[in-house]
Formats: structure tokens, C-alpha cells, sequence
């Protein structure tokens, strides 16, 4: 997993979202900012219906070639972006609904994209999702094996 900036704890974080995440990734950005992070947003910029798959394709694209340490993905439901963004060499997105399931996505899945359905979750309960994601280190040994396991169905796309 790529480090963090110049190794001061500060994530680089790509954050993008559909119309339907919209009011919530503004949050989102707050957050990640008061926690230290340096957050990217990605779009989308207002509330006009957009395709998600463009703003999900950007975040992975930011983690994909290290512009960003990991992506943070929003829309409607969370499952869209999550989609569109595995479709993408090297990212391994999951759609988490509470801090449990984010633990779970990084440490045993190497998860390095979060998303997020904006319409599913409280507040509260989307942004321990976030905090846990961040705050969560990728397991070693036997998670590591499973997930060169993914890294290799990924190399047979290309």
C-alpha cells in the first residue's frame, strides 16, 4: 500500500460523487480536511443529474496512477460507484453501509476505494465508515495471500 504524504500521517484522498452524493460529499471533504487529510474533489459540482460511472472512473483513476493514497466514492446507493470503479486495473472498491464493514474492506480485502451510498446511510454513520476506512491498516499474511489472489484475476483483464 502507498504510504502517506511525505510520511506526516496525511492521506491524499480523491473524493468524487454523482448528483445523488453530492450534499453529502461536501461533508465528506469537511471531514476528511478537519481530520488533517488532503482531500481532492472530483466532482460532480451541483445537484444536475450525471453519470456516476464518470466520477467513480475518476477517483479510481487518481488511485490507480498515485495521485491519491485511496478514493472515497459517493452516490445514491454505493453500489454503482463500486462497480464502475473495479472495472479499473489495481482498485479493489467495496460499498461499506457502517465502520464494520469498512474495517472489514481494508483490512482483509486491501480495499483502497470507499463507497458510499449517500441515500442509505445517516450522517453519523457514513462518517464513522470514513474514519474507520482511514484509521484501518490492510491485514498481513493470510489476507495478503487472499488479495494477490484478486490482484491476479485483475491481470487477466489486461
Amino acid at each position: 500500500e502507498r504510504a502517506t504524504v511525505k510520511d506526516t500521517g496525511r492521506l491524499r484522498i480523491a473524493v468524487g460523487s454523482d448528483h445523488g452524493g453530492f450534499r453529502t460529499k461536501s461533508v465528506v471533504l469537511d471531514e476528511l480536511r478537519r481530520l488533517g487529510h488532503v482531500a481532492f474533489d472530483l466532482g460532480t459540482r451541483d445537484e444536475n443529474a450525471v453519470d456516476y460511472p464518470d466520477y467513480a472512473a475518476a477517483v479510481g483513476e487518481a488511485v490507480a496512477n498515485g495521485q491519491a493514497d485511496l478514493g472515497i466514492a459517493l452516490d445514491g446507493a454505493g453500489i454503482g460507484s463500486a462497480i464502475a470503479a473495479n472495472k479499473l486495473a489495481g482498485i479493489r472498491a467495496a460499498t461499506c453501509w457502517d465502520a464494520q464493514s469498512a474495517a472489514n474492506a481494508r483490512e482483509h480485502n486491501h480495499a483502497n476505494v470507499l463507497c458510499l451510498g449517500a441515500k442509505m446511510l445517516p450522517e453519523s454513520k457514513l462518517l464513522d465508515a470514513v474514519r474507520t476506512f482511514l484509521s484501518t491498516a490492510p491485514g498481513g499474511d493470510r489476507h495478503a495471500k487472499r488479495v494477490a489472489k484478486i490482484t491476479a484475476l485483475d491481470q487477466r483483464r489486461r
